[in-house]
């Protein structure tokens, strides 16, 4: 399986592969947002210098060769606002998990619902997937409204399921099947 490097999602909003040169921009953004960010992602303290974020890209990309998860950068008018991607690919039981974040100044304008609505279209038509998994914070209100505007069903709720630095979250588990996938 390969990806491309570029999803072009309308005029404004472009999907990029993650890819080493773009490690220092990548930290800088996540660095300044860092408290922003830290409300939901509990990966914020591993990610300390832009070594980190190479080795995330690293370890991205070998996901991505080997067919098993594909991250990509989000980018806006050319400006780099947050990531989405594949956090995981099981070509096997042709399912997946998305995940994604925008740094705070990037919020609320669309972003995530278009680059999301792209990747389904991607996930359901060129990789032929059946299942598209979302795990949201069950506080996490705007990105649970992503989900359900896009018409992930809620399947559960998975109790304590995430650390997030100083306490547990429970996480509220989507899905979207092919068959109840309305594109356009």
């Amino acid at each position: 399986m390969s990806f491309p490097a570029f999803i072009d999602v309308n005029a404004a909003i472009r999907l990029k592969s993650v890819d080493f040169p773009d490690a220092d921009e990548l930290f800088a953004l996540v660095d300044a947002n860092r408290e922003h960010l830290r409300s939901w992602l509990p990966w914020l303290d591993v990610n300390q210098s832009a070594a980190d974020t190479r080795q995330y890209i690293e370890r991205s990309k070998q996901a991505a060769a080997d067919g098993v998860g594909w991250n990509l950068l989000v980018l806006h008018q050319s400006r780099l606002c947050g990531t989405i991607g594949f956090n995981w690919i099981d070509p096997a039981n042709r399912a997946c998990e998305l995940g994604y974040w925008l740094a705070a100044e990037a919020t609320g304008n669309g972003l995530i619902s278009r680059s999301l609505h792209t990747l389904v279209e991607l996930a359901f038509s060129d990789l032929e997937l059946n299942r598209i998994n979302l795990s949201v914070a069950t506080g996490n209100l705007p990105s649970r409204a992503v989900a359900e505007r896009l018409g992930f069903q809620q399947e559960g709720i998975s109790r304590q399921a995430e650390w997030l630095y100083d306490h547990y979250v429970d996480l509220v588990r989507y899905a979207l099947l092919r068959q109840n996938w309305q594109p356009g």
